[in-house]
């Protein structure tokens, strides 16, 4: 084991707030419409809240709006890891892995109620795994380059173990063909709440942020783009600005159209699928890697509290961008791998949720999404559009960095970024050994919010009542919901139980139960008529009707 000695994160005024951040809505809009921006940022998946925190944090004067709701698209969807990548290893690209983990790092020094140290375990297999005993020797080789390119920050190196060591921490493995295993370390993150975080930790530094805000079109100025006209709750707003960034992801070809009439597309969407299990069917205290029967390729199984995410990315992906689910032939492949690895049989009725997301690759239509790099790709059209593409969550810090870099060019100004060190809300101060001891309701706060929780506690205390858990089965609180009302910007049901809470995918029908409780409490707090509190609430179980019906019915997606 290694042990890193212990750096305090830099403070700043965001990260350190006595009372809380509280974004009004209609305020937001005002300012959008009434000032003149540095910086507008189109798109609130995690590499638009990097740029516009990024931007926040050197003193320009930036905006961020989102079409739909922070991390909606694929930033709310991913597999979860904070991670160096060891296929990118083997692709060859030892210095996308060198850099991805020193800011896996950074993540972990910057948001570490957020992002956690998670153990990876291959087992070693006589057979039918995804390698043997032969094969484990080389692919030791790769962690160890793993180890010593950076792996080793996270305080542990890579460990073989005996089969009884598997065990302990995989007890439902078949054992027939169990030769031992390999154990490295890397870490995750609740997406959508990292994301969440970054945006408000930038509004907090002064920059505007509006989700539910829809580009509709370019602002142009001689020539160049000055902006963008904006949709939002029925309004139509002209925001101003001396640069515009396109973030849009999976969408931005479309924004790209916009700006250039001449634009080739450039991304090429790769899809990953999840499906949830309750943790008792499987019993694993680890993420464990295992192959898929006949393909080549691998999934990972991850314990998520009283659950377990099953997982695999990077099919090709033809169809529309707004409606992406896990479809019933991934989750049967999911399932299939899961009954080949463990004892047991899981079935479809065992699938509590799942998602399907896009990555935004970039590149040509020819060979195999899962060969494709994952660098990413900075360029300043020809109307002074600076747009990013490509890339992966554990780089986005560096990502949102190099994006305002570019706009410092656009705009002809200087100054340097000042995340490296730059704590989120909620991460300055944090003990996560004393969340832990504290157990129960302190415990489940302190984790989502870092140092932020006693804010949601303040709520309780005034409140009682606000304790009461409002999804069945689930920890969140009403609190939360009224937090998330009043201090996060959310606007329906889903907003809620989709993001601000990860209940759509770790309870699905028990969330579709709590609609109407949130509902009402989103109505109260937003002064909604009862006619859009049911129209959310409606919404909402439609939603995860449609999403039932692709997984286990195998409608279109």
């Amino acid at each position: 084991m290694i042990t890193m000695p212990a750096r305090k994160p830099r403070r700043s005024a965001a990260a350190t707030r006595r009372t809380p951040l509280l974004l009004d809505r209609a305020a937001l809009k005002r300012r959008l419409a009434d000032d003149t921006y540095d910086v507008l940022v189109i798109g609130g998946g995690i590499t638009g809240a990097y740029a516009v925190l990024d931007a926040a944090s050197r003193g320009l004067r930036v905006a961020l709006i989102e079409k739909d709701d922070f991390a909606s698209g694929t930033s709310s969807k991913s597999s979860k890891m904070v991670h160096g990548g060891l296929r990118y290893i083997e692709q060859g690209n030892v210095n996308l892995v060198r850099h991805s983990l020193l800011e896996r790092h950074r993540f972990r020094k910057n948001a570490p109620h957020l992002v956690h140290r998670l153990p990876f375990l291959f087992p070693i297999l006589e057979k039918e795994g995804i390698f043997d005993a032969r094969l484990a020797k080389g692919f030791e080789g790769l962690l160890w380059t793993y180890d010593l390119v950076g792996g080793w920050r996270i305080g542990k190196l890579h460990q073989r173990l005996t089969v009884p060591e598997v065990l302990a921490q995989a007890p439902t493995l078949r054992a027939e063909n169990l030769k031992g295993g390999l154990m490295y370390f890397d870490a995750r993150t609740d997406d959508a709440r990292l994301v969440l975080t970054i945006v408000r930790t930038a509004a907090a530094l002064g920059a505007t942020v509006l989700n539910g805000a829809r580009a509709e079109g370019l602002l142009m100025q001689m020539g160049k783009v000055a902006g963008a006209r904006v949709s939002a709750d029925g309004d139509t707003l002209d925001i101003r600005s001396r640069a515009v960034v396109n973030a849009t992801g999976v969408w931005t070809d479309e924004l790209d159209a916009k700006a250039d009439d001449g634009h080739k597309p450039q991304v090429r969407p790769a899809k990953g699928a999840h499906i949830v299990v309750p943790w008792d069917k499987v019993r694993i205290n680890c993420t464990v890697t295992v192959p898929i029967p006949g393909r080549a390729r691998r999934a990972t199984c991850t314990r998520w509290g009283n659950s377990v995410v099953l997982g695999t990315t990077d099919e090709d992906y033809q169809g529309s961008p707004d409606d992406v689910h896990c479809t019933r032939e991934e989750m049967d492949f999911l399932l299939e791998g899961a009954n080949t690895a463990f004892e047991g049989k899981l079935t479809p009725d065992d699938v509590v949720g799942s998602i399907g997301g896009l990555r935004p690759l970039v590149g040509g239509k020819e060979g195999a999404t899962l060969d494709m790099r994952r660098d990413h790709h900075i360029t300043v059209g020809r109307t002074g559009m600076v747009t990013v593409t490509g890339g992966k969550l554990t780089t986005s810090r560096h990502m949102g960095e190099l994006v305002i870099d570019k706009v410092m060019t656009v705009l002809g100004r200087k100054g340097k970024s000042r995340t490296t060190d730059l704590p989120l809300l909620g991460g300055a101060g944090y003990d996560a050994e004393a969340v832990a001891a504290s157990g129960g309701i302190a415990a489940h706060l302190g984790e989502r919010f870092g140092t932020e929780a006693r804010f949601v506690g303040d709520l309780i205390q005034d409140d009682p009542a606000l304790a009461e858990p409002i999804v069945a089965g689930l920890p969140y609180t009403k609190a939360e919901v009224v937090y998330a009302a009043r201090a996060e910007l959310a606007r329906s049901v889903d907003d809620v139980l989709s993001r601000r809470m990860r209940a759509r995918l770790f309870a699905r029908d028990a969330s579709a139960a709590a609609a109407e409780a949130v509902g009402a409490i989103l109505g109260r707090e937003l002064n909604l008529t009862q006619a859009e509190v049911e129209r959310s609430v409606s919404e909402y179980l439609a939603a995860v009707h449609h999403e039932k019906s692709v997984l286990l019915e195998g409608a279109a997606a």
